[in-house]
C-alpha cells in the first residue's frame, strides 16, 4: 500500500494567494532515493518542490534540506525555502530561528512577528561578463551590461535600460539555452521608487524546465550587491514584475544578503505514493 505524505502548496514572497511563486513543500523522516524525490518534484509541477527533515539534535543544522525543478535538483532557492520556513512555523513543526543545511551551506531564517521570514543566503559573486552573442535576440531587448553570477547561481544577469524594457520582454526560450549554466535575471532600476521598489526584474530559466519563474529568492542575493553599489543603500526593495509579481526585502551584509518576504499555504493534502 502506498506511503501518505502531507503535502503543501505555499505562494512565497507575496502575503495573498495566486500571487508570488508558489512551491511544494514535504516534511519527512528521510529523504527516499532521489529518484523519487524527482517524480514528487514533476508531478507538483512548479518551480520548486522542497524536501525537508528534521536532523539529530546539537549539530550544525536543525533541518535538511533539498530542492527541486521539475527536471533537476539545484543548489540554492529561495521561494522554496521561504515556503519551507513558513510551514515548519505555522505547523509549530520549528520555533525560532531554523539552520538549514543544504548544498549551499547552513542557510538560516527567522520568523518574525508580522508574519515575514528573513532568510540568510551568501551574496553571489558578481564579475563583469562579455554580453554573449545572440543574448540581445533571444531576449528581445539589448544589454547595456551582462555579469556572471557565480557557481551556485550559475545565472547571466543583464541590465536593461529601464522598467519597461524589462516588463515588456517577450523572450525566445529556446534560444536563451545556450546562453547560462542555470539562467537570465534581467533587470533595471524602478521607474518610480515611491511605488515601493528600487529595482525590477524578471528570471529565465528553460535550461532547468522553468521558462519564466514567478519570484526567484536566489537571483537577489546577485540583484542586492548589484543595487546595491548603483543606488547607494544596503537596504532595498526588489520587484519580480511577473504575471504573479512579487517583493523581495533585501539587505546586503557583505558576503551574506538577508532576504524577507511573506508566504500563505493555499493547499494542503496527501500524497499517496
Amino acid at each position: 500500500m502506498p506511503t501518505s505524505h502531507r503535502i503543501r502548496v505555499v505562494d512565497a514572497f507575496t502575503d495573498r494567494p495566486f500571487a508570488g511563486n508558489p512551491a511544494g513543500v514535504l516534511l519527512l523522516d528521510a529523504f527516499p532515493d532521489d529518484a523519487w524525490l524527482q517524480h514528487v518534484a514533476a508531478e507538483i509541477n512548479h518551480a520548486e518542490t522542497a524536501f525537508a527533515h528534521r536532523l539529530p539534535p546539537h549539530g550544525e543544522a536543525d533541518w535538511a534540506l533539498r530542492w527541486f525543478t521539475p527536471t533537476t535538483e539545484v543548489d540554492l532557492c529561495g521561494h522554496a525555502t521561504l515556503a519551507t520556513a513558513h510551514v515548519l512555523h505555522t505547523t509549530a513543526a520549528a520555533t525560532g530561528p531554523v539552520r538549514l543545511a543544504t548544498r549551499s551551506g547552513v542557510l538560516i531564517t527567522t520568523a518574525h512577528d508580522d508574519g515575514t521570514i528573513t532568510m540568510d543566503f551568501p551574496t553571489a559573486p558578481l564579475t563583469p561578463a562579455e554580453i554573449p552573442e545572440g543574448v540581445a535576440e533571444a531576449l528581445g531587448a539589448q544589454p547595456l551590461a551582462a555579469y556572471d553570477t557565480g557557481a551556485h547561481l550559475g545565472d547571466l544577469l543583464v541590465e536593461l535600460a529601464d522598467e519597461k524594457t524589462v516588463r515588456a520582454l517577450t523572450p525566445d526560450h529556446k534560444a536563451l539555452v545556450q546562453h547560462s549554466e542555470r539562467g537570465i535575471i534581467a533587470t533595471a532600476r524602478a521607474e518610480d521608487p515611491a511605488r515601493g521598489y528600487d529595482f525590477v526584474s524578471r528570471c529565465f530559466f528553460p535550461r532547468v524546465g522553468i521558462d519564466e519563474d514567478p519570484v526567484t529568492g536566489s537571483a537577489h542575493t546577485a540583484l542586492a550587491p548589484f543595487w546595491a553599489q548603483r543606488i547607494g543603500r544596503t537596504e532595498l526593495t526588489g520587484l519580480q514584475a511577473s504575471a504573479r509579481t512579487g517583493l523581495v526585502r533585501t539587505e546586503l551584509r557583505g558576503e551574506r544578503t538577508l532576504l524577507t518576504g511573506s508566504a500563505v499555504t493555499v493547499i494542503e493534502g496527501e500524497l499517496h505514493a
